[in-house]
């Protein structure tokens, strides 16, 4: 089963949703802001991925965290972070196959959609 994290109203969300709705890959939607996200589950990806690419620097609220949450980050600081906002989180996140989320792509490519689930 493939799962697609992220928030509802982010245009690269719209993107991968509207791809794999396009090519009909089944799929479960996950909003991070509505339905949360565990620390688990961010452990989880950063162990998968480098918490470098998780983490949105980019947005909003990345702008608005004080000098203080900026400094000195590392992967347990951003981590715990992106747990209380995850926005912080670059989206979307697909993770595919089984619950321990072996199979993580952060962002959306079609190319690399293409490649991985085609």
């Amino acid at each position: 089963m493939i799962t697609l994290y992220g928030i509802k109203n982010c245009d690269t969300v719209r993107k991968a949703c509207k791809w794999l709705d396009a090519n009909s890959i089944e799929y479960h939607f996950h909003d991070v802001r509505k339905d949360g996200l565990t620390m688990a589950k961010l452990k989880q990806w950063a162990k998968v991925v480098d918490w470098e690419l998780l983490l949105n620097r980019r947005g909003l609220t990345w702008r608005q965290l004080t000098d203080d949450e900026k400094a000195d980050l590392n992967k347990s600081k951003a981590v715990r972070l992106m747990a209380e906002k995850p926005t912080l989180i670059k989206r979307p996140v697909l993770e595919m196959g089984s619950e321990s989320g072996d199979a993580v792509m952060v962002g959306f490519k079609e190319e690399i959609y293409k490649a991985e689930l085609l």
